[in-house]
């Protein structure tokens, strides 16, 4: 055989033997990468990710009754709470958040190995671990945090992430709720400059389905990330121990969203059908709801006092005389 062929056999051979080796065939495998800073890009759902959605509004979620009950109590003065003035979104829900994304790798030393994936999103300094090197999920009984225990591995080009040990969070900021059993299957594709999360979350107490969301971002070439410090005050003075919610009596918010938007109040509950494109084929069908008062109130001029109110209308009338002075009086008390 001639000298250069025993060169080469040589080196194939040495090339089979790195294959072969344990954890070598990952590396030799070229994968996209993500690490670098993203921006969000807010195109979808952008009235519910950046204003916030309505009360009331829980139209396209599968959510159960259970959930709809949770959220109809709910009230959007507890978030001026102390207790939940630094609050972080939980993983279900950060990445539809505001805020820059940071990706980084960590790797072993000494053979490169990939060892976890780390996300930081600015707001509320969100920081998750997606392990990368094959561990198991823990124990049912270990504690359960706002980011969970992510593991991950690639499928090609696309990072897969399997996400458990989830605090109770929500999936809509306007009270839709996640039990601490809900899980997530996270999907990130990157198309060059450009990178889409797609996240099905599933909850056996709160989603009769699965939740399907898709996030995008663009890369920042020159991304930085700044602190979140966050300090909670005393916004709101109140008792000690008082909460702010609504009672299962008081009036449904799907009722007042319904109203306000004149749909029915079934398309405002949600519910699985309720994302279907055949639920807009039974909405002529459905109750629409009475307008109740002017939609227009609080808007306009103040509409003229009656007849016998009112300067002028006499004697003793509302702004003259010893009475007027006594009821502005009590209303100062």
């Amino acid at each position: 055989m001639q000298p250069s062929r025993l060169r080469l056999a040589g080196l194939l051979l040495a090339a089979g033997v790195f294959l072969l080796a344990p954890g070598a065939a990952s590396t030799a495998v070229a994968q996209v990468t993500l690490v670098g800073y993203w921006n969000p890009i807010f195109d979808e759902d952008f009235i519910e990710r950046i204003p916030g959605p309505n009360v009331g509004d829980y139209a396209g979620l599968p959510i159960t009754a259970a959930a709809r009950k949770r959220a109809n109590t709910w009230d959007a003065s507890l978030l001026t709470l102390p207790e939940h003035q630094c609050k972080p979104h939980p993983s279900t829900y950060g990445f539809r958040g505001v805020g820059v994304l940071r990706i980084w790798d960590e790797r072993d030393p000494q053979t490169q190995q990939l060892i976890r994936i780390k996300t930081h999103i600015q707001w509320q300094a969100q920081e998750r671990d997606i392990w990368m090197d094959g561990r198991p999920h823990p124990s049912e009984l270990e504690p359960h945090t706002w980011q969970g225990f992510s593991t991950g591995h690639f499928e090609g080009d696309v990072l897969v992430v399997r996400t458990t040990h989830l605090k109770a969070g929500w999936v809509r900021r306007n009270g839709v709720p996640l039990s601490d059993a809900a899980t997530m299957t996270e999907r990130f594709f990157r198309h060059d400059d450009l990178l889409t999360q797609v996240t099905i979350i599933e909850d056996p107490a709160y989603l009769s389905e699965p939740l399907v969301k898709t996030n995008g971002f663009s890369t920042a070439l020159n991304g930085t990330m700044e602190p979140y410090p966050c300090r909670p005050a005393v916004e709101v003075p109140r008792e000690a121990g008082e909460v702010p919610h609504h009672g299962i009596d008081d009036a449904l918010p799907t009722k007042e969203f319904a109203d306000r938007h004149k749909i029915p109040e079934e398309a405002a509950a949600g519910g699985a059908s309720t994302a279907l494109p055949e639920f807009m084929g039974k909405l002529p069908s459905l109750p629409m709801l009475e307008p109740i008062g002017d939609p227009n109130e609080g808007f306009g001029p103040p509409p003229a006092p009656p007849a016998g109110r009112g300067r002028g209308a006499g004697p003793g009338a509302a702004g003259t005389g010893p009475a007027a002075g006594g009821a502005r009086g009590r209303g100062r008390q």
